[in-house]
Parts: structure tokens; C-alpha cells; sequence
């Protein structure tokens, strides 16, 4: 009798409306649903609008539909707050202008992967949602410099823009963004590959704000650009370089003289880079965690010794494919500031110097929750159950040549493939 299907049911005689209302708003969008179908009173209450300020439609991505998205705006109005579309294909521009028009009060939009969108639901966002602070337009690939022009005239306010993909941006809409928006505090650029050095020396110039920066596969940016923002941006905790070939020391020298509280590195693949950047960097930035330097293939041992001493928050090291790293420089990692409790994750991928020696440099990790150490060819499997035996819960992913085949038989010469384990 407390919870029959009818408005005179128990609970909604004990509980009062606020309550029950109070208790609605913890629910998610499917349970929602079915509450309001209980009765009159609970269609009333999981339908207020109130319980509908966080919205996220990414289970159920390939039935929304634009017809869909309007209901929900008509439904919630100011209400709204913060509404994922991710992986929306079939919501389009027309839509979105009704949701703009609508939702005046959205704070956080996520539109990633909404490939019909073009410039005209950024020119609806601006017209109407001046309040918006986090957009995620990444891989709306119809996106243009004139998203950025009314993005930065009526949304004032953003914080986050990310607009990884779009790869029809230029300097031009990024001089325009940073113009009305310098709050920026992160800024995804990942893949806009039109983007030059003169982009980020507007973004330096105008965003004294900024905190993350991901520029992977900008394959035009160069040290010029880059030491703009580094100049420029002081509070830069995260930066993504990777794939930018062009970059060199010069870029690690600066983050080491203007950016005290990075966080994160990711310059992976980015060959001209050596252990006196590095150097530099980690005397200097001491508060790093992240580090991804696959493929930064000049570094060698001493890079690894700088790390240890300077850098005692280090969490994860990428140094796949380091070819240079041997045992003596993962025995200085091993016996680092941050060896015993921060190290979390180190990638070995491809080190051909590496044996089981660094496998017993790393026993005193006791934070170690994953290494990986594929075509580590002098590993061996009696190095990983010994790094066990001290660290029983640790993932080591790698894979081992296969024993001598055994001599042909009757002609024919049986075929041997690696084999991946995950201990």
C-alpha cells in the first residue's frame, strides 16, 4: 500500500512534497521516467523541473533524435545546467536553437561527436546562453572560425572550449575567441592541424588564465609559439604536445622558467627533445605527475636521474620506446622522492637495454599498479613473478618471443606467434 499506483498511496500522505521532490532529484534520467508513470502526484514531481538541471543522453546516443532534445528544453527551461549530447548523431542546428532558447542557464554543454552541428547552434549558444562556462564541440568537423567569432561575443564566461577535430579552425577564430573569452582555463585544440605559431601568441597574449593546453597533433606549431604561451600563461598546469616534431629544448627550458606549477607533460613523439631540456625542466618544475615522453628517443639515463631527485610527485612515466634508458636509470627511479609512494604507472614499451635488474629496482614501489613491457626482449618471465612476490596486486603487461620451434615434420614447419600476458 505505500508505494500503489495512486495519489493516495502511504508515502505521498507522510512525505512532504519537498521531500519527496528532494529525493527525486538524486535519480537518473531513466528511473526519472519510470517514477512518472507511478502516478499523477510522482509524474508531477519526476517531471518538475527542478530535478532535471544535469542531464546526460549518452546511453541512449542513437535514438535521440532533435524532436527529442526540445521536449527536454521546453520541459526543464532555466532549470537546465548541464546537458551531454556525446555522440548524438542525429541532433542537428534546429534543435539546439530551441534548446538556446529555451535553457537560457546552461552552464556545461557537451556536444562531442554531434557531427550534423555547424556554426549556426554556436551562433543560437551565443544569442542565448550567455552564462555557458564548458563547451565540448570536439569532432563537429563543420565547426569554423565563425563559431569562435559568437562564441566570443555572447558567451563571455567560458572557461572550457574544446574543440578537438575541428580542423577548419584557424588563427583567425582563435584571435577572435581570446579576444571576448580571456578566461579561458582549458583549451583543447587537439588536431587542428591549420593552426600555426601566430595562434598561440594571441592565446598567450589574452589568457592569463589557462591551466590546460592540448595541442596533440598541431603538426605546424614550433618553439616560437609555444614559448608565447609559456610566457604568457604562468598558471599552465597541463600541456599535451605530442606529435608537434618541431619543438626542442627551448620549449622545456621555458616551461622551467615560467611554469612552476606543471603538472602534466605530454610530448610524446617528440624526437629532437634531450636530457638537458629535461634537466631544466625538473629542476624546476617540481610539482609534476604526469610525464609522457614515448618516443622521445634521445633521453637516456640522466634524464631519469633528474626526474628522481627533483620531481618526488611523479604518479605516471611513459618512456616507451626511450631506447637509450638502461637498469641504472630505473635503479635511480626506483630509489627516488617519489618511488615508495606516488609511483603508480611506468611504460617500458620497446626499452631493448631493460632486464630483470629494473624489475628488482622497482620491488620498493609500493604504489606500483601497472607496468608495461612489451618487446622487452631481455625480461623474462621469472623477473615478473619475482617483482610479484613484493607487489602481488601489480599488472604487468608484456610478451615474450616464442621458445626455438621445434624441426619440421614431414615437410612442413609449424608456425610459433608471441604471446601477450597480462600477470
Amino acid at each position: 500500500q505505500m508505494f500503489s499506483n495512486n495519489d493516495e498511496a502511504v508515502i505521498n500522505k507522510k512525505l512532504p512534497k519537498e521531500l519527496l521532490l528532494r529525493i527525486f532529484s538524486f535519480l537518473d534520467v531513466v528511473t526519472l521516467c519510470r517514477c512518472a508513470q507511478v502516478s499523477r502526484a510522482w509524474n508531477v514531481l519526476a517531471l518538475d523541473g527542478s530535478n532535471w538541471q544535469r542531464i546526460d543522453l549518452f546511453d541512449f546516443q542513437r535514438d535521440i533524435e532533435g524532436r527529442v532534445v526540445e521536449n527536454i528544453s521546453k520541459r526543464c527551461g532555466g532549470f537546465l545546467r548541464k546537458l551531454s549530447l556525446r555522440g548524438c548523431l542525429g541532433v542537428g542546428d534546429n534543435a539546439l536553437r530551441t534548446f538556446a532558447q529555451n535553457c537560457r542557464n546552461i552552464e556545461v554543454l557537451n556536444l562531442n561527436g554531434c557531427t550534423k552541428i555547424t556554426d549556426a547552434t554556436c551562433t543560437s549558444l551565443s544569442k542565448f546562453c550567455s552564462k555557458l562556462r564548458h563547451l565540448d564541440l570536439a569532432s563537429c568537423t563543420s565547426i569554423t572560425n565563425l563559431s569562435l567569432k559568437a562564441l566570443s561575443e555572447g558567451c563571455p564566461l567560458l572557461e572550457q572550449l574544446i574543440i578537438s577535430w575541428c580542423d577548419q579552425v584557424t588563427k583567425d577564430g582563435i584571435q577572435a575567441l581570446v579576444r571576448g573569452c580571456g578566461g579561458l582555463k582549458a583549451l583543447s585544440l587537439k588536431g587542428c592541424t591549420q593552426l600555426e605559431d601566430d595562434a598561440l601568441k594571441y592565446i598567450g597574449a589574452h589568457c592569463p588564465e589557462l591551466v590546460t593546453l592540448n595541442l596533440q597533433t598541431c603538426l605546424q606549431i614550433t618553439d616560437d609559439g609555444l614559448i608565447t604561451i609559456c610566457r604568457g600563461c604562468h598558471k599552465l598546469q597541463s600541456l599535451c604536445a605530442s606529435g608537434c616534431s618541431n619543438i626542442t629544448d627551448a620549449i622545456l627550458n621555458a616551461l622551467g622558467q615560467n611554469c612552476p606549477r606543471l603538472r602534466i607533460l605530454e610530448v610524446a613523439r617528440c624526437s629532437q627533445l634531450t636530457d638537458v631540456g629535461f634537466t631544466t625542466l625538473a629542476r624546476n618544475c617540481h610539482e609534476l605527475e604526469k610525464m609522457d615522453l614515448e618516443e622521445c628517443v634521445q633521453i637516456t639515463d640522466s634524464t631519469l636521474i633528474q626526474l628522481s631527485i627533483h620531481c618526488p610527485r611523479l604518479q605516471v612515466l611513459s618512456l616507451s620506446h626511450c631506447e637509450l634508458i638502461t637498469d641504472d636509470g630505473i635503479r635511480h627511479l626506483g630509489n627516488g622522492a617519489c618511488a615508495h609512494d606516488r609511483l603508480e604507472v611506468i611504460e617500458l614499451d620497446n626499452c631493448p637495454l631493460i632486464t630483470d635488474a629494473s624489475l628488482e629496482h622497482l620491488k620498493s614501489c609500493h604504489s606500483l599498479e601497472r607496468i608495461e613491457l612489451y618487446d622487452c626482449q631481455q625480461i623474462t618471465r621469472a623477473g615478473i613473478k619475482r617483482l610479484r612476490t613484493h607487489l602481488p596486486n601489480i599488472k604487468v603487461h608484456a610478451y615474450f618471443a616464442p621458445v626455438t620451434p621445434p624441426p619440421s615434420v614431414g615437410g612442413s614447419r609449424q608456425r610459433f606467434c608471441r604471446c601477450c600476458i597480462i600477470l
